[in-house]
């Protein structure tokens, strides 16, 4: 494939997505992570650097990939002064797949546009599974001219990709679907956790959860795993609770009240505060099952 590409952020998607480019023809030129030894293990596995500054990272590719954890530490890789994946980044290509908020995106493109080169945002509705596989759902903003030279790119990382509009309208869709998501999975918890205490069969539940107006995607994903214990990492309590807080943010700023998202962030947040913050979004259950996390709320 014609463009070199570099990746900054390599933990759960973002080292799959790099594993998906490279079997898909795409030379994968450099990758960054904060964690170094994280950035290392990808790239022996791949057969290129590790950069341990981003300056690097950005010479030895045409199109960036970057998957950060938020706000601060997407200001701190596109920075003005200092160590910057913008330093000679003329005809570069930065495509910003992180959940951050709308006006940061607007930021780093404007910080883009000033040295010469395009950027995009391609905010992911999926999980690490289809990043290995290839089957994200990307929903995209920006420029037309920047979408449509990521498109090669972004179709080899998707079952599906949808242009958006312009720049942080793909973050304002993206903080909805998150929101909409964290509720039903602190809701869901909530159904299952009764029907536990009630003494159902929560199989028997589920099933029937599953055939009426109870159903929902992440039933299908997270009611057995919040049945069993099973909370193995696929999107974090953390990332919940920051990308709530997001769209709680946006409807703050239209002075809009959203009573079930603030319950919802107030859930997650506790499960930074007791320490459960790694765990999937789906262990909010230990916090609504009967006699299972014993934190503050108990003390």
């Amino acid at each position: 494939m014609a463009e070199k590409v570099g990746f900054v952020g390599v933990g759960r998607m973002g080292s799959n997505m790099a594993r998906r480019l490279a079997e898909r023809g795409f030379k994968v030129a450099a990758v960054f992570d904060a964690k170094h030894e994280t950035a290392e293990t990808l790239a022996k596995e791949l057969g290129c650097p590790a950069c341990r500054q981003l300056e690097p990272v950005t010479a030895a590719s045409d199109a960036i990939i970057t998957v950060v954890t938020d706000d601060t530490a997407m200001d701190r890789i596109f920075a003005v002064k200092g160590d910057s994946l913008l330093t000679n980044a003329g005809n570069r290509l930065f495509i910003n797949c992180a959940t951050i908020s709308p006006k940061t995106h607007l930021e780093i493109e404007k910080r883009a546009e000033k040295v010469g080169a395009q950027s995009l945002e391609a905010c992911m509705a999926s999980s690490i599974t289809q990043a290995r596989q290839g089957t994200l759902y990307l929903m995209c903003g920006g420029k037309r001219e920047a979408f449509e030279r990521a498109k090669p790119i972004l179709e080899s990382l998707s079952a599906s990709v949808r242009f958006v509009g312009k720049t942080g309208e793909a973050a304002k869709v993206k903080a909805l679907v998150n929101m909409v998501m964290n509720s039903n999975t602190a809701a869901l918890a909530e159904g299952l956790g009764l029907g536990a205490a009630l003494g159902l069969d929560l199989k028997m539940l589920r099933e029937i959860f599953s055939q009426t107006g109870a159903n929902s995607r992440v039933l299908e994903t997270d009611g057995e795993d919040m049945q069993n214990r099973e909370h193995s990492c696929f999107f974090s309590a953390a990332h919940a609770a920051k990308d709530s807080g997001i769209a709680l943010n946006l409807a703050k700023e239209l002075r809009l009240n959203l009573p079930l998202a603030a319950a919802t962030f107030k859930q997650y947040t506790r499960m930074l505060k007791e320490g459960l913050g790694e765990l999937d979004k789906s262990g909010v259950a230990e916090l609504t099952f009967k006699d299972r996390h014993q934190g503050k709320r108990r003390r």
